[in-house]
Parts: C-alpha cells; sequence; structure tokens
C-alpha cells in the first residue's frame, strides 16, 4: 500500500486505499443502483402488490400492497403488509400528482420518470440493469486476479471471534471509529458487510429479475423452480431491493460521522488521510 507524509504542518499521512479499478466501479454502481431503484418503483406501480408462488393477481393474497380507496368524502392511501393496514395518504397508494390527489403506489418523486409510463421505466431499468452486471462482472474479474477480495475483503479467523465482533459492534454504536493503523485496513464489520453485499444481495437481485423474464426462463427455466415462481421472484427481488437501500443508508450515515471529505477523497482519488498522532 502506497504512503505518502504529508509533513508535519499537516500532521496527517496519506495512504493509497481504493485503486482506480474499484473506485470506478464504485460510482458506476451508485449511479445505475439510483436509476434501478427508481425505475424499479416505477415498473411496481404497474401493480402494487406483492404475492408468493407462480401466479399474482387481484383475487389472490397479497402480503404487502398499496392502494386508495375512497373514505367517506375523501380518498386516502392504504398500505397493507400481512394483517396490518396502515394509512399512508399523501405518501403510498395515494399521492399528490400536478395538484391532484392522485392513486399511486410510490409518489411521483420516487419514480423514474415521474409521470405513470411503465414502458419507459422498464426501457430505463432493463439498459442500467445490464450495465450494473456488466460493470460487476469486470470488478469480480478485478478482485480475483488483484486479490482484491483476499487482500483486502476476506477477515482473518481472529476477527470472527464474538469477543471481537462484540467489541466493533459496541465501538460503532459509540460512534468510534478505528484510527491510526487500524484505519488503513476495512474493520471486520465493513469486511462481512460488503461480502455479503458483493456476493449474495447483489447475485440474488440479478437471479431473481433473470427469473421474471419469460425469454430468459426459456432458457433457463430451473431459476422459476429454485424461487418458487415468477410472482415469487418479484417480491424477492423488492425485498433484495430495499435490503441495498437499507445498507446505502447505513454506509452513508457512517461516510459522514467517520469523516466525509476524508471519505469521499479516498474513493475519488484513491488517498485516505491517516492523523500521524495516531499511528
Amino acid at each position: 500500500m502506497a504512503t505518502i507524509d504529508a509533513g508535519t504542518k499537516t500532521g496527517r499521512t496519506l495512504i493509497y486505499r481504493h485503486s482506480l479499478a474499484v473506485r470506478l466501479s464504485h460510482w458506476v454502481n451508485v449511479f445505475c443502483l439510483t436509476v434501478l431503484l427508481f425505475s424499479g418503483l416505477q415498473i411496481f406501480n404497474a401493480h402494487p402488490a406483492l404475492y408468493w408462488g407462480q401466479y399474482g393477481a387481484d383475487n389472490d393474497p397479497s402480503f404487502i400492497a398499496m392502494e386508495a380507496v375512497e373514505g367517506g368524502d375523501q380518498a386516502k392511501g392504504l398500505t397493507h403488509v400481512g394483517s396490518l393496514t396502515f394509512d399512508t395518504t399523501g405518501v403510498l397508494g395515494l399521492s399528490d400528482v400536478d395538484g391532484e390527489a392522485t392513486a399511486r403506489g410510490f409518489p411521483s418523486w420516487l419514480t423514474l420518470p415521474s409521470y405513470q409510463d411503465l414502458s419507459a421505466g422498464r426501457r430505463l431499468h432493463f439498459f442500467f440493469a445490464w450495465l450494473f452486471v456488466l460493470n460487476g462482472s469486470v470488478y469480480l474479474l478485478y478482485g480475483l486476479i488483484s486479490r482484491h477480495f483476499r487482500r483486502d475483503l476476506a477477515p482473518e479467523g481472529k476477527e470472527l471471534t464474538l469477543a471481537h465482533l462484540g467489541h466493533e459492534v459496541a465501538s460503532h454504536a459509540r460512534l468510534r471509529f478505528p484510527k491510526g493503523a487500524k484505519a488503513r485496513h476495512y474493520n471486520t464489520l465493513q469486511k462481512l458487510t460488503y461480502l455479503a453485499v458483493i456476493f449474495l444481495l447483489l447475485p440474488l437481485m440479478v437471479a431473481t429479475g433473470l427469473t421474471m423474464s419469460p425469454g430468459f426462463n426459456a432458457v433457463a427455466p430451473w431459476l422459476l423452480d429454485v424461487f418458487g415462481g415468477r410472482q415469487s421472484a418479484r417480491t424477492l427481488h423488492f425485498l433484495t431491493a430495499f435490503s441495498l437501500v437499507a445498507f446505502v443508508v447505513v454506509h452513508v450515515a457512517m461516510v459522514i460521522l467517520s469523516g466525509v471529505f476524508n471519505n469521499l477523497r479516498s474513493m475519488i482519488t484513491g488517498y485516505y488521510a491517516i492523523e500521524q498522532g495516531d499511528e
């Protein structure tokens, strides 16, 4: 790992933390996943309900659904999660569109395009899905050839002990982040989280997306059996997407709390600053 002594005036040491391939793939993923999320919500709005199994229709029970209903003189938006029902008027089920209350699963500011257009949403979603897959394939190839996964993401045996993991969880809860030599590398929670995202959540999202394609079903019909049907794949695709959203929210929060400028610089230039007094 390259190191630059920034001198006593700044009191910092710059280390080369992220390679160009990692940085480029990271920002391409940020752009792709943003478009995929918003266009995916546009597609979801065409039928804002999730089922389990091969078939899904209005008469089949859904465990997540959004709808607009008449409530006396005023319509309201409802969101159903299993047997629970929540009034989500103004956000989910019924939201404001050009000054009028409109039946709509997710509001217009969360979809791409903002107006209701399933065809445009599908075109955007499919294009950026394949760009995302291509970018991910290049990243995986780089990770294997450069030993990035083994060198930077694979936790050591001692890092997987309950005592060590408990200490890291407690430190993060107190907003105490690694300093000095420990800040040169990812901590154990980062390693495990990134590995879960790279090798579990992202492949699951791609696989469930392909399972919903009738054309791909002709090539790999066994995927329907793996996921229990096209509707089950759609549900898993939705839940996986929001698991990634939860990851991004926590990730951005940690970036801000642990030093937003330093973290952003490391993901743009590759260099991360460590205070000399912490070495």
